[in-house]
């Protein structure tokens, strides 16, 4: 399962992709399969949050955050909408 996100990492996610990844396991997953892993990317993380959120669940879950701007060449970066530009879209 990943999950993306347009925001700074809540606490509240790791739950929720938690959901996510149990409803897997028991709809779909069958005893050949390996474990279903959960990977959030966020787009920023606090560590510390992060850790606290995650710490007692049971399921194999990740955070991750995402910077665009740093695996782009410079010729696509001018092509691109902002994140600015995106949040903007997305809210209307």
């Amino acid at each position: 399962m990943v999950e993306l996100k347009t925001e700074k990492f809540k606490p509240e996610f790791a739950g929720k992709l938690n959901f996510y990844v149990t409803a897997v396991n028991k709809q779909m997953k069958t005893f050949q399969d390996n474990p279903t892993i959960g990977i959030l990317i966020c787009k920023d993380k606090d560590d510390v949050v992060a850790e606290y959120a995650l710490d007692d669940i049971s399921q194999p879950i990740g955070v991750a955050e995402y910077e665009l701007t740093k695996v782009l060449r410079e010729e696509f970066k001018s092509s691109l909408p902002t994140v600015e530009e995106i949040e903007n879209e997305l809210s209307e």
